[in-house]
């Protein structure tokens, strides 16, 4: 018993000892937070705001670049059998030829010396846009017969405008792997870095191969386009008049169809084509010069094809499209 209660009394007097030292201990808040870094980071933020943004590093001046391996697994990524010094030569701009010969100069190194053991790709790049040309044309006319050389020759320009096919090349990452003086990459060394990859493709794989990576990268932005967007065609009516007369056919007549809000800010009229009482087409607009002259356009898409309900493109892979060339020939 004297045992039990000399435990409990000792019990006590650690509780309480606790307790005194516990009302003399202050608990303080940590945030992980030093205070020099308010004004640090204040600091930095004006000094941003005063200089600017650095200027942009290249990929290859990063850590962890390997240039040889970067290139194959670009080769590997488009899934196309490339000759790595030739892929390699087509990302050699003469800029960056250039630029490198001066820096060296700059440093005091002899010409003897200096002198680069690499070659361009304008030769590669030559050959690429000459080749693109040709088989985009080939290519708009076998898809649209009916669509005259000025339209063709828009659809074409378009597909290999800087505007496109620099697009393309920076989702291919072309823009990381181009040898170039300046960075960012400018767009018309971008857009002729992307053609000597084609020349560099063709030389590598053939004509068919390239003529198949160019249909499925560079056809497939005409997705959601429509045909005047790339061809500007000033008088259309003018043009269907014309067209119509190619064909035997008797001219258009406008007449309006039916109209609303005519005597409010936002009148709609819609008119209608008529040869022979048959209804070619008909278009909206805010004036009925406007009505007719779009009602004019859908008649111009109808006659070339090139309506939003057209059989969708061929995008299948080669086999693909053989086999079902064998059994179309065999149903026959």
């Amino acid at each position: 018993m004297a045992s039990g209660y000399l435990l409990n009394r000792g019990v006590l007097t650690l509780g309480i000892h606790c307790q005194r030292v516990c009302r003399n201990v202050s608990l303080t808040q940590v945030r992980e937070k030093k205070r020099w870094m308010k004004s640090y980071t204040h600091l930095m933020a004006r000094k941003l705001k005063f200089e600017g943004p650095p200027p942009p590093k290249p990929r290859s001046l990063k850590p962890h670049w390997d240039y040889h391996a970067e290139v194959q697994a670009f080769s590997n990524r488009l899934h196309e059998n490339f000759s790595l010094e030739t892929l390699k030569r087509a990302f050699i701009n003469p800029c960056y030829l250039h630029a490198e010969l001066e820096r060296r100069r700059g440093l005091g190194v002899d010409s003897e010396t200096t002198a680069l053991v690499l070659k361009d790709n304008l030769q590669l790049s030559e050959k690429g846009a000459g080749f693109t040309k040709s088989f985009l044309t080939d290519w708009c006319r076998a898809s649209f017969p009916s669509l005259p050389s000025e339209g063709v020759e828009s659809i074409v320009g378009h597909l290999s405008s800087a505007t496109v096919v620099t697009y393309v090349a920076r989702n291919l990452g072309l823009e990381d792997l181009t040898m170039s003086a300046e960075c960012p990459v400018p767009d018309d060394v971008l857009h002729s870095t992307f053609m000597a990859v084609i020349g560099a493709l063709q030389e590598s794989s053939g004509a068919e191969q390239t003529g198949l990576f160019l249909r499925d990268i560079l056809v497939t932005q005409l997705i959601g386009k429509d045909l005047f967007d790339m061809w500007t065609v000033v008088n259309p009516m003018g043009l269907l008049v014309e067209e119509l007369t190619k064909k035997n056919v008797s001219l258009p007549e406008p007449r309006l169809i039916r109209s609303a809000g005519a005597g409010t800010v936002l009148p709609l009229y819609f008119v209608g084509l008529y040869s022979d009482k048959n209804l070619l087409a008909q278009g909206p607009g805010e004036t009925l010069v406007a009505a007719e002259e779009e009602a004019a356009r859908v008649a111009l898409r109808k006659l070339y094809g090139y309506t939003e309900n057209r059989r969708p493109f061929d995008f299948s892979p080669l086999q693909q499209h053989q086999q079902s060339l064998i059994e179309a020939v065999g149903s026959n």
